[in-house]
Parts: structure tokens; C-alpha cells; sequence
């Protein structure tokens, strides 16, 4: 029987809704300030989390979080819902407009801000000891991944909205940023999956196999699943006895979406992948008004409850009074932010844009936001990094996309040139 007790019903939604609540008051608070909507969002977590709430109030934080032995189970359901939800926006996201002058810039600036990072990022985890931030399983190998992908991971979500905030989402410079950010990201994914599927192979060396099982297993369901995708869009779905569509455009979409997932869970992909997928198909290859349809539809259910949910129950797993290290976090952002903005400044220099200008690339390329709060919460859900290692990696996050917003802000304000 699906039963659960009125008692048990009530304690969850006050639980939730305080939680929504809060999420949402600091979002707008957030955006009032000039401040990237998704900081307020995590900003609730750690307020009514264990970082404050619990730290000062133990009684009343554990009467609202863990009221009841069923609670965790149904947060985890809604955090996973607004994952996945995530996911398919960004996908839905994904720049299909591109000009051919700007191949060059495109692919210098995706190679700089992916390959050359990541390859830093893994010569520093051979010099710092960093392994007391290893998860639960283990994994070296897996843990140095992610922190090569934390270091060169970007933000489209947190980026457009910038963009959008500031009036400038339809400048040249915006959606060469957009394009970019799109191809870099779903390059580290790629990396991520092959981290989650080294620990559920138990793989702990770095031997060929391994990898090319890995890396094989994520680009035959990438390439399976598009051309799957692609028949389906245009040749299935836009047809008068699709009677399934015709009847909810958005349902049939959350069908689709959802059988992917689990496609990609049979696949021993990570499900996230899945739900990209959907996303980025459905964008590319169903007509524009549909698309556009789809994407409001969703944008409007996920952003208004799932979304700020999954990002309010990330903040409240950060612990941040008793299992954080500040001096180690400062140390960590400075290097990550360094890296990221002088590689992909001196890419653009290389390929003859200004100063400023690639600069201004450097600036935007650094947010990480929403892809590097994700990037987090799969690492630690697959015991990859700790607790600790955890809220540094969404603190990063966090603080990055402040940076990128201020500086662009900063831009418009004194109506210096984007690009």
C-alpha cells in the first residue's frame, strides 16, 4: 500500500514549505543585491541546516528535518527530482545559433578553458596531499577527476541568468560564452561519468582498460541515445496520431525524460546524463515554438519548486561549524580561480582579442554555479569526495558565480566593452 500517515504528511510539507520559503525569500534578496539567485537558494540550507539552525538549535533542527524515519527518504526524492529537472533545463539551454567566423574563438577558448585546467588541476593533486577529503570508497582516482573537473567546470544556468539580469543576452560576446560553456561542460561530464563508473567497477588504478571501458560505456549511450532521441523528435513525436503528445506536449517530454534516465542507470551512467540528453535533443530537433513551449512549461514547474528545493537540501547537507576548513577553502578558490581566468585570458590573447576582452572571457568561464553544485552532490552521493571536501567544492561554486556576476555587472555599470 502507498500510505503514509496525515501526521507524517503535515510534518513534511511545513518541513518543505518553510524550506521553499526560505529558499525563495533569499533568492529574490539575492537578485535585489545584485547577487546570483542560487547563492540565496543554498544560503537557506545552510541557515536551517546543521550549519546554524542545528548548530545553535539542535531540538528544533531535528524535529523539522528528522521528525520522522520517512522524512530523509522523501527530501532525497524531491533533491533527486530537482537534479534531474536541472539537468533538462540546461539541456533545453543548449546554443544551436553559430556562426562560422566565430570557430575559432570557440574552439581556442573550449580547449583552453577544459583541456589545459584539468591538466593542472591534476598535477596539483600529485604535489597536495589531499587525501583526507577522499569519499567513503576510496577511489583516488575517481576523487582526482573531480577535482580536475571542479577546477574547469562552468556554469550555464548561473551564466545566462547573469546575462539575462544585465540586458546583454543577446550580444555576440553572451552567446559565444553560452556555445562555449555547452561544449566545455558536456566534455567534463563526459570525464564525470567515467569517475563514477571507475567506482562502480571498483577501479582504483589508472589502467586501459579501465578507462576505455568507462569512456566507451558514456559515448555509446551519448551517441545511442541522441540518435535514438533524433528519430524520435523528428519523425515520432511531431505526428497527428502521437496522441500522447497532442494531449501534453510537457508530459510526453517528463515521459521521455524519465525513460532516459533510467536507460542511463541501466547503462551504469549516472542518470543526470540522461536528463541532459532529452534536453539538448529536444532542442536541437524539435521545431523552435515547441521547444521554446516545452521549455517555459518546465522552467515554470522546476524553478518554482524542485529546483530551489534541490539547491536548499544541498545546503542542508553542508555542515559548515564542524567539518569545514576555511584557510584550506580560500586556498582552494584562489587557486581554481586563478588558473581558470589567466588559461583562458592568455587563450584569447594567443588568438588576438584585447586585453579586456579576454579578460572578460576569463571572468565569465570561472562561474561554476549550478554544473559545479552538481558536480558535487553526484561526487559525494557516489562516495567519491567527503563531507568536507563537499562544501568546499559548493562553496567554490558559490563564490565563483558571485565573482562573474560582480565583474560583469561592474562592466555594463561603466559601459566598458564586453567583447
Amino acid at each position: 500500500m502507498f500510505t503514509i500517515t496525515q501526521v507524517q504528511v503535515s510534518h513534511f510539507l511545513f518541513a518543505m514549505g518553510f524550506l521553499l520559503a526560505t529558499a525563495h525569500i533569499l533568492g529574490y534578496l539575492c537578485e535585489r543585491f545584485y547577487i546570483p539567485r542560487v547563492i540565496g537558494e543554498v544560503g537557506a540550507g545552510i541557515i536551517l541546516g546543521p550549519s546554524l539552525l542545528g548548530y545553535f538549535y539542535p531540538n528544533i533542527f531535528d524535529w523539522m528535518f528528522n521528525g520522522f524515519p520517512l522524512e530523509h527518504q522523501l527530501f532525497g526524492l524531491i533533491y533527486q527530482l530537482g537534479l534531474i529537472l536541472l539537468m533538462f533545463v540546461s539541456g533545453l539551454k543548449f546554443h544551436t545559433e553559430f556562426k562560422q567566423e566565430d570557430l575559432k574563438i570557440t574552439t581556442a577558448i573550449t580547449i583552453g578553458s577544459s583541456v589545459l585546467p584539468f591538466i593542472l588541476g591534476w598535477i596539483i593533486t600529485n604535489f597536495l596531499d589531499m587525501s583526507r577529503f577522499v569519499g567513503e570508497v576510496g577511489n583516488l582516482l575517481a576523487f582526482k577527476l573531480v577535482v580536475c573537473i571542479s577546477i574547469a567546470v562552468t556554469s550555464i544556468p548561473v551564466i545566462s541568468k547573469i546575462f539575462i539580469d544585465l540586458g546583454i543576452m543577446k550580444t555576440r560576446f553572451a552567446k559565444l560564452v553560452i556555445i562555449i560553456a555547452g561544449v566545455h561542460d558536456i566534455i567534463l561530464w563526459i570525464v564525470l561519468g567515467v569517475a563514477t563508473n571507475l567506482v562502480a567497477n571498483n577501479s582504483k588504478t589508472l589502467s586501459f582498460n579501465d578507462i576505455f571501458l568507462s569512456i566507451g560505456t558514456i559515448c555509446l549511450f551519448l551517441v545511442g541515445m541522441l540518435y535514438v532521441l533524433r528519430i524520435l523528435f523528428k519523425y515520432f513525436t511531431i505526428h497527428n496520431r502521437n496522441i500522447f503528445f497532442r494531449s501534453s506536449n510537457l508530459g510526453y517530454l517528463l515521459f521521455i525524460l524519465f525513460i532516459a534516465c533510467v536507460l542511463a542507470y541501466l547503462f551504469q551512467v549516472e542518470t543526470i546524463f540522461g536528463a541532459l540528453l532529452v534536453g539538448i535533443a529536444a532542442k536541437i530537433y524539435l521545431p523552435q515554438e515547441v521547444s521554446s513551449k516545452v521549455e517555459e512549461g518546465v522552467s515554470n514547474l522546476s524553478f518554482s519548486w524542485f529546483i530551489p528545493i534541490y539547491f536548499a537540501t544541498v545546503g542542508l547537507q553542508l555542515d559548515l561549524a564542524n567539518s569545514f576548513d576555511f584557510i584550506f577553502f580560500v586556498q582552494y578558490l584562489l587557486l581554481a580561480t586563478f588558473i581558470q581566468i589567466t588559461i583562458v585570458y592568455f587563450t584569447c590573447r594567443l588568438i588576438k582579442l584585447n586585453s579586456l576582452t579576454s579578460l572578460n572571457f576569463g571572468f565569465a568561464m570561472n562561474a561554476r554555479g549550478g554544473p559545479g553544485i552538481v558536480l558535487s552532490t553526484v561526487a559525494y552521493m557516489s562516495g567519491i569526495i567527503n563531507q568536507e571536501f563537499f562544501a568546499i567544492l559548493i562553496l567554490l561554486a558559490l563564490t565563483t558565480s558571485w565573482i562573474t556576476g560582480t565583474w560583469l555587472r561592474f562592466l555594463v555599470k561603466n559601459e566598458w566593452d564586453l567583447m
